[in-house]
């Protein structure tokens, strides 16, 4: 796998990202992912604003295409694919958790949590601790066929540890690499590995 198109996959997960974002989320060299930035902006391939890049339409096809050519044997790797599956069943439980963070029910019907309930938080904390033990094994799955996945295992642990310790942030809030922020790019991730599209 090149440099060039996992930059580029990166940008396609992270979206509007600097190259820090971008060697974080892949575990590459940060001078390497900064290098191979300045080679796809000369090439018209990445636009950057203000140390931020974003993909070029013309590489988002040209990406699109490499998929099916490059991650064949990923996606015939049975651990691979047991580990996506495993993802897939666990996604609406997730997705339920966070609706079930985001909100409180008021008089039957459901509205923007406060946070000022901190039992409330609590117990939906101690449910994500539990939903992260039962994830453990498909992302290890995941990262047993495609190593650069253990980045996401880590990153997901460390997002959990720090909402256990009460920085509530880091459950949901999408302004950092918070539990959700990161399983809705892991999604992306293996969505784009699979060629499939995502089902709101």
């Amino acid at each position: 796998m090149n440099d060039a198109h996992l930059v580029m996959h990166g940008l396609a997960i992270k979206k509007h990202a600097t190259a820090e974002d971008v060697a974080g989320i892949l575990g590459l060299d940060l001078e390497v992912v900064r290098e191979t930035l300045a080679k796809l902006v000369a090439g018209k391939r990445a636009v950057e604003t203000q140390g931020r890049y974003l993909l070029a339409p013309a590489a988002r096809m040209l990406l699109d295409s490499d998929y099916s050519r490059l991650y064949e044997d990923v996606r015939a790797n049975p651990a691979f694919q047991a580990g996506y599956d495993a993802f897939e069943r666990l996604n609406p439980l997730l997705k339920q958790l966070i609706t079930e963070w985001q909100t409180i029910s008021v008089g039957g019907e459901r509205a923007p949590n406060d946070h000022s309930d901190k039992e409330y938080d609590a117990k939906i904390i101690d449910r994500l601790g539990d939903f992260h033990e039962r994830a453990e094994a498909a992302l290890d799955q995941l990262a047993s066929a495609v190593p650069r996945m253990r980045i996401y295992r880590d990153k997901l642990a460390a997002a959990l540890d720090k909402a256990e310790q009460g920085a509530i942030a880091w459950v949901s809030d999408a302004r950092i690499e918070s539990y959700h922020t990161l399983w809705f790019e892991l999604h992306e991730d293996l969505l784009r590995l699979m060629q499939r599209e995502r089902q709101e």
